[in-house]
């Protein structure tokens, strides 16, 4: 049980606030900070911090120690690997619209780019590694974002509503086909829609969506968020794309699970995101980065609806929110306690975790006597060997720890 120095990722999308704040360093930052990374992610490992004060990294520790640092069957079934990424997000401005892998798409994606002799740290390589990227967003303030694809039949009303001469062609297109093949049919118009018909269909998209704003219609969120997209992207398919996505915001302790194949972006809020450990990202536009359209085709969902919206699952004891998902990689955990409540929760060990605390001060107290003081912004790895943990609050002070580990190793 030791506190982990973390990498902070400079993403020209990040605040200048957020994670300077949490993390108690002077406000504003000289360049924004997109992003916090807890993990043995080869790009950014974190650092063990020893009582000492000697540090070593993360990712050194597991490959020299799996089975200690894993457990022998998580050690297992992930290759000697951290099978998860744990991240604070600040997002200033919207990310890219992307979508990850499935495990299949990207081992045959990977293999695919070795064969052709792609660089894997080369800026238009899709797969740089063969895993799957699962994620799961959890808001820490109000997080808004566009993510899966709408029920066609709403999108065909909210097309409607702002209907264009350029535009009626595309709606009756999804109209004539309301259905998952109709999704791709128009999403696949839209995002190779040749320069030029861009260029002209794009301003009387925006003007339209001005009007139904002035307006105050129905579908007023979604055309200011379109506003926002053309305004930073103003000859990018991507945005009439997001046209067809739901449009969320999630309140904080809410959070957002996103398998494989959904099409999303996030717009703007603070987030802990606990993801698996790889870097594969299929861009569609709204990016300088690398954008490739046939290979995003080939990986994304086009099944629709809305976007379940996860509370976080309790049981017999109300502090621990746990938010469920189908990934096999992690499993995220929200644990909180009110003012005045100094009760000490118990966290099994025999499985690799990392703790964050976003609120208040907490002490950790291991099997054998270990202490370790939790500050607002501080995490802490505990590794698989490690006994059982219990926690509490040392203030009076409500506090809130992220509790990340392995979803599963069987």
């Amino acid at each position: 049980m030791e506190l982990l120095r973390n990498a902070v990722r400079p993403y020209a999308w990040g605040s200048r606030t957020t994670i300077p704040e949490l993390l108690g360093r002077p406000v504003p930052a000289p360049h924004p900070e997109a992003e916090l990374w807890m993990g043995a992610h080869p790009g950014d490992p974190s650092h063990v911090v020893s009582q000492d004060g000697t540090e070593r990294s993360l990712l050194d520790l597991v490959e020299s120690d799996p089975v200690g640092q894993l457990g022998e069957a998580c050690a297992d079934r992930w290759g000697g690997r951290l099978p998860f990424l744990l991240k604070i997000l600040a997002v200033e401005e919207p990310l890219s619209m992307q979508a990850h892998p499935s495990a299949e798409q990207a081992a045959e994606g990977w293999a695919r780019e070795e064969a052709a002799g792609i660089p894997r740290d080369a800026p238009n390589r899709n797969y740089p590694d063969p895993t799957a990227k699962p994620e799961l967003v959890c808001a820490l303030t109000e997080f808004h974002a566009l993510a899966g694809f709408r029920d066609p039949r709403r999108t065909v009303r909210l097309l409607r509503a702002i209907d264009t001469p350029g535009l009626t062609r595309y709606t009756e297109l999804l109209a004539a086909q309301p259905d998952s093949n109709g999704l791709r049919a128009l999403f696949t118009s839209l995002i190779t829609m040749p320069q030029p018909t861009l260029d002209q269909l794009l301003p009387e998209v925006l003007d339209a969506c001005v009007r139904h704003v002035k307006e105050r219609g129905e579908f007023d969120v979604e055309c200011r968020t379109v506003l926002e997209l053309g305004e930073a992207h103003p000859h990018d398919a991507g945005v009439l794309a997001a046209l067809l996505l739901n449009r969320l915001t999630l309140k904080a302790g809410e959070a957002l699970y996103l398998a494989a194949g959904n099409l999303h972006l996030y717009l703007h809020g603070t987030a802990v995101e606990i993801l698996a450990n790889s870097d594969n990202i299929l861009r569609g536009g709204l990016t300088p980065k690398h954008v490739d359209v046939p290979e995003l085709l080939r990986v994304l969902d086009f099944s629709s609806g809305d976007m379940p919206v996860l509370g976080g699952d309790r049981g017999s004891d109300e502090r621990v929110a746990v938010y469920r998902t189908d990934a096999p990689e992690f499993e995220l955990s929200r644990l909180e306690w009110a003012a005045g409540d100094a009760n000490e929760v118990t966290l099994g060990g025999a499985t690799p975790q990392i703790l964050l605390c976003t609120e208040g001060e907490l002490l950790l107290v291991s099997e054998d006597g270990t202490k370790i003081e939790l500050r607002r912004g501080e995490s802490v790895w505990l590794p698989a060997s490690d006994p059982e943990v219990r926690i509490r609050p040392t203030v009076e002070g409500p506090a809130r720890v992220f509790r990340a580990t392995a979803g599963t190793c069987a």
